[in-house]
C-alpha cells in the first residue's frame, strides 16, 4: 500500500481540484473576482473594469449564466458585484434572486461595465477586476486557477499564479501511482468521491425536467434515437452525461462537482463511470475506486496541460472515464494503460472553442470514444508505439498529448478567439 503521507497528499490534491461549482467556471471565476473587488471597495461599485486573458474571454462569451436566462460576462460581473460572496468560491452567485437579476440588468443598461483583453500577459487564466465608487477604487486578481487570488505585487515580479504553493503542487504523480492509489487506498479515505456521483448524476436528472442548450441528452432518450442507439448501456451513458452538460451550459441553477476548474470535466469524469457501474451491477467499493481513478487521472493529465488550453477538456476527462470504466469491466493496470493509449490515438487535437451549449456534442464524442477504448483494451487491443504519437510508456504518451495541447496548439487559441469575435458576412 502507498505510504500514508503520500496518500494524504493525493487526497488533499483531489479535494483541491474536485469542488462544487454553479455554472461555467470561467464566468463564475470573473464573478468571484468581482465579488472580492467589491468587498475590498466596501460598497456597491459605480463602475467596473475587467481585464481578462484570451482564454477566459473565449470560455465565457457564449455560455449561459445560471438562473438568468442570459449569456456572457456582463451579467456575471454585474451579479458578482451586487449579490456575489467570495466565500462561496465557484458557487459565488448562489444567492441570486429575481430582484437581483433585474438590478443586474439595469446595471448593464447603464453601461457601468467595461471588459477588455489584458495585454502583455502570458498567463492563460487571468482575471483582473477593478471596482470604482467616487474617488475610491479596489482591485482583485485571480490567476493560475479559478479561485487563486494573487496580489498586484506578484505581477510586477513575474510570479503570477505561483504564490501560496502547497505541498500538493510538488506531488510527482504518474499513472502507476494514480492507479495504485485508487485501487488500494483504504475505502474510508476515498469514500467522499461518492459526492461526485451525487452532484453530477443529479444534474443529469434535473436537466430532463427542462429544455437546456441543444437538449442532446433528452434527444438521445427519445424514441427516434432509441431506434438508432437502442435501449443500451451505451445510450444511457452518453445521454446522462450530455444531459448534465446541457443543463450546465444552458444556465441551469444546478451545482456540479468540477474537476481541475471545469464543471464539464467533472461531469465527463463522473457520469459515464456511474451509469456503467449501475448497469453492470458493480459494488459500491468498485464504484468509489473507479471514480477516484477517473478523477485522479484527469487531474494528473491537467498537471502538465494547464488549467486552460487550446485542447478541449473533454479529451482529458474522457480519458479518466475510459480508465474508470475499464476498471469496472475487470481491467488491471495494463488494460487501463491500453485504454489511455487508445484514447490519445483518437481524440488528440480536439480544439476548445469556448464554453457553450454545443460542448455537450464534444462530450458525447469523448465519452463514446471512452467506451470504445475500454472495450478494445479488454479485448487485448491497443494502439502501438509504431502509430502516431503513442509511446510504449503510458506516461510518455500522456505527455505527448499535453505537449501538443499546451505548446503545439498554442497559436490556435488566438485564431479561435479572432474567429469568435469577428463573425459576420
Amino acid at each position: 500500500m502507498i505510504d500514508k503521507k503520500i496518500r494524504e497528499q493525493i487526497i488533499a490534491l483531489i479535494h483541491q481540484e474536485v469542488v462544487p461549482a454553479i455554472g461555467c467556471t470561467e464566468p463564475m471565476c470573473v464573478a468571484l473576482c468581482t465579488a472580492k473587488a467589491t468587498e475590498k471597495l466596501g460598497q456597491r461599485p459605480e463602475k467596473i473594469e475587467a481585464r481578462l486573458s484570451a482564454n477566459i474571454l473565449k470560455n465565457a462569451m457564449g455560455v449561459g449564466i445560471p438562473g438568468t436566462g442570459m449569456i456572457g460576462l456582463p451579467i456575471a460581473i454585474a451579479l458578482g458585484a451586487l449579490i456575489g460572496k467570495s466565500e462561496y468560491q465557484l458557487e459565488v452567485l448562489k444567492d441570486l434572486t429575481s430582484q437581483a437579476l433585474e438590478a443586474g440588468k439595469q446595471f448593464i443598461s447603464e453601461k457601468r461595465i467595461n471588459i477588455q483583453m489584458k495585454q502583455g500577459i502570458s498567463e492563460k487564466l487571468y482575471v483582473e477586476v477593478t471596482c470604482y465608487a467616487g474617488d475610491r477604487s479596489a482591485t482583485a486578481i485571480i490567476a493560475g486557477t479559478h479561485t487563486h487570488f494573487v496580489e498586484e505585487a506578484s505581477i510586477a515580479c513575474g510570479t503570477i499564479g505561483t504564490s501560496e504553493k502547497s505541498e500538493t503542487d510538488s506531488l510527482p504523480l504518474n499513472f502507476r501511482l494514480v492507479y495504485d492509489f485508487a485501487t488500494t487506498a483504504p475505502l474510508d479515505e476515498i469514500r467522499f468521491m461518492q459526492e461526485t456521483r451525487d452532484y453530477n448524476m443529479n444534474a443529469a436528472r434535473e436537466a430532463i425536467k427542462g429544455n437546456y442548450g441543444h437538449n442532446l441528452g433528452k434527444t438521445i432518450d427519445r424514441p427516434m434515437a432509441k431506434g438508432i442507439f437502442g435501449h443500451t448501456v451505451f445510450s444511457h451513458i452518453i445521454s446522462r452525461t450530455a444531459a448534465a452538460c446541457d443543463a450546465r451550459m444552458g444556465g441551469a441553477m444546478i451545482p456540479v462537482m468540477s474537476n481541475s476548474g471545469s464543471g464539464n470535466q467533472g461531469i465527463c469524469a463522473t457520469n459515464p463511470v456511474c451509469v456503467y457501474a449501475k448497469e453492470n451491477e458493480n459494488t459500491e467499493e468498485e464504484l468509489i475506486r473507479a471514480l477516484t481513478l477517473s478523477h485522479l487521472t484527469a487531474i494528473y493529465i491537467k498537471q502538465s496541460l494547464g488549467t486552460l488550453s487550446a485542447l478541449c477538456g473533454c479529451v482529458v476527462a474522457s480519458i479518466g472515464s475510459s480508465v474508470g470504466i475499464t476498471y469496472l469491466m475487470g481491467g488491471d493496470y495494463e488494460r487501463c494503460c491500453r485504454s489511455v493509449k487508445n484514447m490519445i490515438a483518437n481524440l488528440t487535437g480536439m480544439i476548445c472553442d469556448g464554453a457553450k451549449p454545443s460542448c455537450s456534442l464534444k462530450i458525447t464524442s469523448g465519452v463514446s470514444t471512452a467506451i470504445l477504448s475500454a472495450l478494445l483494451s479488454m479485448e487485448g487491443k491497443c494502439v502501438t508505439s509504431e502509430e502516431g504519437i503513442v509511446d510504449d510508456c503510458v506516461d510518455r504518451s500522456i505527455h505527448n498529448l499535453t505537449a501538443i495541447g499546451a505548446d503545439g496548439m498554442g497559436s490556435i487559441d488566438e485564431m479561435v478567439l479572432n474567429i469568435m469575435t469577428s463573425k459576420g458576412c
